[in-house]
């Protein structure tokens, strides 16, 4: 039989939606040092060692004194600027020489200027001195050579602003901003800045040019913000320097805005507050899709009383009526009064991000019912946590289901392995449920065949558009001098950005995603290939972080009944004591009763152990001390295949079983069954594929990934269009599976593109061995 792929154009089905959008967290130093454009860090003198045990006031400043020259500096909090932001800095030259002052190092290498081009400084001074004080503000290289020069001049014992404009003589990637006082004075220095001119959109305190058009270019549907983690790591308390990331301390004049603790070992400006967030996403076409926190952290455990959660509550209703509510309005008026009368026309809120514990799902369904009530348009997102499966993943669910959310946001990380293995994973989904926002997810890796395995799970996605409405990859900015996760979708340094091979097949399936699903059908292809290998290894028993001691060891093969008792294991922390160095049973129980005698994090089963890079393993006592996980790694990367939640005591005796039958894995804990779960066997189709109809220009859309090492032969059919003249692009990308962009080859790999005419709806195409090729077509 001939392989056919046979596409029906009056076939229907559902609308797609937003389907593709994007996740933006200031984690890589995402927005300060990224795409928020401010090149001057620690702008404020606020770093703490709050953010970062190696911050001080003067972090990223360095003392200037030429020649001859002292200067005296000193870090103030007497009279602020602005009292949320209390420290200043006092520049006192006690001797000019040829130079006394301070320079600011910016960024990676430094201050990536340009030739011709034009840079806005800015800072507010007060003069210390009975005489006006003058300032000189330059930019340098690091051989002290001026590209340009500005003068300004205090001349008021009040903080005042001051203002100039820098033009670059040379092109320098490691240039320094220099400020100086020629003579003897005593000048108070705060809010020190310095952007490109020519930001994105011209936007002042706006977005570096380069990488918020990397983002345009993808034509997201939405944009999720501000995290992740960020979102709900932190004190209770929105006066707190680690506070959760409120919203309302991210609006308003940005040098009133106080400085924050970002989650993730920084310090946060907030310049790129919810404001900018919502003004980028009517820039680049995007709805905005906010998330804020449910009065949880669950990275420490804080709670607020339930008597206490209306000003959270609030908090979510005051939000919507910044973005949506007219000029009249309280809040829509602060929007007004910031450069934006009309609305931003809201539609998404979420609340919660990847929350775990009962403490959330108390609280969740308060927010819900007052969004409902008074602003009944809005879709309301649940949360099911940071796993694909287990106890708090159902929990989210059942929660989203009883209070009735419109979608419910997953998140996972996994291995190619795990992302083809489950490409069905929705296929059982109901349309009646919440619809699934899948709202992190990505491969291990930024190579070429994480990208394709990614393009394949989401023709997957497409196909059930009837309960999945969002996806969005993530993380999506990294600095690549500043990396606290990866992969990430996007890198950049302080003067260049590139995009991943996972980038540009998010950016084809954004920009030809279509507006309803088409029926597609196959002939002759072929079945899946299945690669399926035995759960063999040897069993080892450690401490995950932690001393603890192993008793009445048992390994028991449940077929044939022959049982091993290996006794009593002391293991001090990081010890590791094999059991077995091989079985072949595929059928058997591992039992012991633990106990954690010092330290953190539990206990670890390891099982099927091939390496270290290749093993599966049963953590009992995992991140905090909390998780119970069944996990699997390969080549190194782990999929968590499913998760609850126990905490671990210290002293406490556990009697632990774990019973392994073929790939169906089950954990008790206490006699209670506390995880089950299957390792689905890696399913290779013969090909990937789905079809789509973009109503804004009449396109048919095809897409079909071969993650097959050979290419494939196939007589396309679109049976709508069989007496039709078609014309139309092709996009395609191909490449050696472990290929990977950098800044030297930014596009190594990268879609191509051929244009496309037939006589007719019917031909032939060979779809190359690891391939993603997308068609676009238009009867003529």
């Amino acid at each position: 039989m001939d392989k056919k792929i046979i596409v029906n154009g009056k076939d229907e089905k559902e609308p797609l939606g937003d389907l593709y959008g994007i996740f933006f967290e200031d984690l890589n130093h995402a927005a300060d040092g990224g795409l928020y454009a401010e090149m001057v860090q620690n702008r404020s003198f606020e770093f703490d060692t709050v953010d970062n045990k190696e911050y001080h006031p003067l972090y990223a400043w360095e003392k200037v004194e030429r020649g001859d020259a002292g200067v005296v500096l000193s870090i103030c909090t007497t009279d602020p600027y602005c009292d949320k932001n209390p420290h200043y800095l006092v520049l006192e030259a006690v001797k000019p020489g040829e130079g006394a002052g301070i320079a600011n190092r910016g960024y990676n290498s430094g201050f990536a200027v340009k030739e011709g081009e034009a840079y806005l400084f800015s800072c507010y001074t007060k003069k210390m001195s009975e005489d006006p004080v003058e300032l000189r503000v330059a930019l340098e290289g690091q051989d002290g050579c001026e590209y340009a020069v500005l003068t300004l001049c205090a001349e008021d014992t009040g903080w005042r602003k001051q203002e100039g404009r820098l033009v670059s003589s040379r092109t320098d990637a490691a240039a320094r901003l220099v400020l100086t006082l020629p003579q003897k004075g005593t000048l108070a220095l705060d809010f020190v800045s310095l952007f490109p001119e020519d930001t994105f959109m011209g936007r002042r305190n706006g977005m570096r040019k380069d990488i918020a058009l990397k983002i345009k270019d993808m034509k997201p549907k939405f944009m999720r913000f501000p995290g992740g983690c960020l979102v709900h790591d932190g004190s209770l308390d929105p006066e707190a320097r680690n506070s959760m990331y409120r919203w309302k301390n991210t609006i308003g004049p940005a040098e009133e805005r106080p400085a924050r603790r970002n989650s993730w070992g920084y310090n946060q400006t907030l310049g790129l507050g919810f404001f900018e967030y919502f003004q980028f996403c009517e820039d680049i076409g995007a709805k905005p899709l906010p998330v804020l926190p449910g009065g949880y952290d669950p990275h420490h455990q804080r709670v607020v009383p339930i008597q206490e959660m209306q000003p959270w509550i609030q908090d979510a209703l005051d939000l919507i009526e910044f973005a949506n509510g007219s000029p009249e309005t309280g809040w829509g008026a602060v929007r007004a009064q910031m450069g934006h009368e009309a609305p931003f026309g809201l539609e998404y809120l979420a609340i919660g991000n990847e929350e775990v514990g009962d403490a959330f799902f108390e609280r969740y369904p308060l927010f819900h019912k007052a969004v409902r009530e008074n602003y009944p348009e809005i879709k309301i997102i649940g949360t099911a946590g940071p796993f694909a499966a287990g106890s708090e993943y159902e929990k989210g669910w059942s929660c989203a289901k009883e209070c009735g959310s419109d979608l419910v946001d997953e998140h996972y990380y996994h291995t190619p392995e795990w992302f083809l293995a489950n490409h069905h994973r929705y296929d059982s989904f109901r349309a009646e449920d919440p619809k699934v926002f899948l709202g992190e997810y990505a491969s291990w890796g930024n190579t070429w065949y994480n990208a394709l395995v990614e393009a394949s799970f989401m023709l997957g996605l497409e196909r059930n558009a009837k309960a999945v409405g969002l996806a969005c990859y993530a993380p999506m900015l990294a600095n690549a001098d500043y990396v606290n996760w990866k992969p990430d979708m996007i890198w950049f340094n302080n003067r260049e950005v590139f995009g991943t091979p996972d980038y540009y097949v998010q950016k084809l399936f954004m920009n030809h995603q279509g507006s309803r699903r088409l029926g597609v059908r196959t002939q002759g292809l072929g079945e899946p290939e299945r690669k399926e290998q035995p759960l063999r290894g040897s069993i080892r028993l450690q401490g995950y972080d932690a001393e603890v001691l192993y008793r009445s060891v048992t390994l028991e093969n449940n077929r044939t009944g022959e049982r091993k008792d290996f006794g009593d294991f002391h293991l001090k922390k990081g010890e590791v004591s094999v059991l077995s160095a091989e079985t072949e049973w595929e059928d058997y129980t591992i039992s012991c009763r633990a106990v954690e005698l010092d330290g953190y994090q539990g206990f670890q089963i390891f099982f099927g152990w091939q390496d270290e890079e290749n093993h599966y393993c049963w953590t009992v006592g995992g991140w905090q001390n909390y998780d119970l996980l069944l996990s699997k790694k390969i080549h190194g990367c782990v999929s968590d295949l499913t998760q609850s939640l126990i905490r671990v005591s210290e002293g406490q005796e556990y009697e632990l079983k774990l019973q392994v039958s073929g790939h169906r894995l089950c954990a008790w804990v206490d006699g209670r069954l506390c995880a089950k779960t299957e390792d689905r066997p890696v399913v290779i189709e013969p090909l990937y594929y789905g079809a789509s109809r973009d109503e804004a220009d009449q396109a048919l859309i095809l897409k079909v990934a071969n993650l097959r090492e050979e290419s494939i032969a196939v007589q396309l059919e679109l049976e709508d269009m069989c007496g039709s003249v078609l014309r139309g692009t092709i996009y395609t990308m191909q490449a050696d599976p472990a290929a990977e962009n950098d800044f030297e080859q930014p596009e190594r790999v990268a879609p191509k593109e051929s244009p496309f005419h037939s006589k007719g709806g019917s031909f032939a195409y060979e779809f190359p061995g690891l391939s993603l090729t997308i068609f676009r077509l238009k009867e003529e």
